[in-house]
């Protein structure tokens, strides 16, 4: 695992990314954020550039999946239905496609986005589907702890090898099999 991985920060920085992006497109578009001012928005060089990209990844986000966030089924999206969204991230945890949507909007780096998608399986350890900030941080300790496991067994061999004058001898086995191997 390369690094720490930041559950909270992934989430709240998608949070901010979308809260952000949404008011530039509702403020854009007086009429309602729709299918079509979300296409508009996509091909607009001017929000690319004011909001570093992030405007654009969230309407391509919207845009794709427009159909379920429309919960009212009024052809716009709404302040409420974008926070319900947001609420609904928080609590439930974000998709293996929403963090390669919008993973880059988070402000976290490339290689903890891959590293996350990588090991998306083993984190999701209720397997919903979904990566919550506990699950990643929980992650983070078993990673953490399997290390220094890890590494205590290496100490503990090493010393152990030491003892018994075998400090050049290699062995991947147990130290009890190691004591029966030099027991001959």
């Amino acid at each position: 695992m390369s690094g720490y991985l930041n559950g909270t920060s992934l989430i709240t920085g998608i949070q901010a990314g979308m809260s952000n992006s949404y008011a530039i497109l509702s403020n854009l578009y007086k009429d309602g954020l729709n299918q079509n001012n979300l296409v508009e928005a996509m091909g607009n060089s001017t929000l690319l550039t004011s909001t570093g990209g992030m405007g654009a990844t969230f309407a391509s986000y919207l845009s794709q999946n427009f159909g379920t966030l429309d919960k009212n089924g009024d052809g716009t999206l709404s302040t409420n239905e974008v926070q319900t969204l947001m609420t609904q991230i928080a609590n439930q945890g974000l998709t293996r496609q929403q963090i390669t949507q919008l993973g880059g909007m988070s402000g976290i780096s490339a290689d903890m986005q891959g590293t996350i998608l990588d090991h998306f399986s083993e984190i999701d350890t209720n397997h919903d589907g979904k990566v919550t900030a506990g699950e990643i941080q929980a992650y983070n300790l078993t990673s953490k702890m399997a290390k220094r496991k890890v590494e205590d067994e290496n100490t503990m061999i090493k010393n152990t090898s030491i003892f018994y004058g075998d400090e050049d001898k290699e062995f991947s086995s147990s130290l009890l099999s190691y004591k029966w191997l030099n027991d001959d």
